[in-house]
């Protein structure tokens, strides 16, 4: 337990306990999930699972370090893969290339303990949300575009889902990002991450963190559970309230 010495004193064994025995679903291997990826790693998540039908990409590079220049062509999740694994081998690393669709969604999930939405599109991340509602498992979301991000957590069944926050699809297509932009966005959805799996702090549940780095600002805006929502009042109506 020496690696953990320092987060000890936050949470405790008990808390790190709960963190070997997690698994988490990275949806994502790119500016975000490098962020991510790295940090759960580094805490001691004991199972990370990294999805990404991907492959790196020079344009990848000012933004995703987990993958480096002779990884160029390779697929992302394995490019994740190998570094994860490198960093802590004292966790379970598994890689998943493949594209998250209506079909496919819920496999990939699994009886996964949580999952982190490192995606750059509305549409995928809409079907991350359904699958997550409907099997009951939390979701964090978090998106980035220039200097700008944000982050919330989405409990099924006692919180906003994703569609209650945008009941419209962004349409974004490609976009310019700073690197740096990720690193914030990212290192949020980490804590996040592991204040829900050790039970400390209050996470952001009804309530989007917006980041305007342009300016250096946070706001933290309420958003409600829609009761007419065509997800979470379908699929997650009568479900059991997650844990805090």
């Amino acid at each position: 337990m020496d690696r953990y010495r320092r987060q000890l004193d936050l949470w405790g064994v008990e808390g790190q306990e709960a963190l070997r025995r997690a698994c988490v679903v990275i949806a994502g291997c790119g500016g975000l999930g490098s962020v991510v990826a790295t940090y759960l790693a580094c805490a001691g998540v004991g199972f990370l699972r990294l999805v990404d039908f991907d492959r790196v990409d020079p344009s990848n590079l000012n933004r995703q370090f987990l993958h480096w220049p002779e990884d160029i062509g390779k697929q992302k999740c394995i490019s994740f893969k190998e570094k994860i694994a490198a960093l802590n081998q004292e966790i379970a690393v598994e890689a998943v290339s493949s594209v998250i669709q209506d079909d496919l969604a819920e496999e990939i999930i699994g009886d996964a303990d949580l999952i982190v939405d490192a995606l750059d599109n509305f549409s995928t991340r809409f079907i991350l949300n359904n699958a997550a509602v409907k099997k009951n498992i939390p979701l964090i979301h978090g998106a980035v575009q220039g200097f700008s991000g944000q982050v919330a957590t989405i409990l099924p069944g006692r919180s906003a889902c994703l569609r209650c926050m945008f009941p419209d699809t962004p349409l974004v297509k490609d976009f310019p990002i700073a690197g740096a932009t990720c690193g914030v966005i990212g290192s949020i959805q980490a804590t996040e991450a592991i204040k829900y799996i050790t039970g400390q702090g209050e996470c952001l549940v009804n309530r989007i963190l917006l980041w305007r780095g342009e300016i250096g600002s946070f706001d933290v805006v309420p958003v409600r559970r829609n009761p007419s929502c065509a997800i979470c009042s379908t699929l997650c109506g009568d479900a059991k309230e997650s844990k805090p």
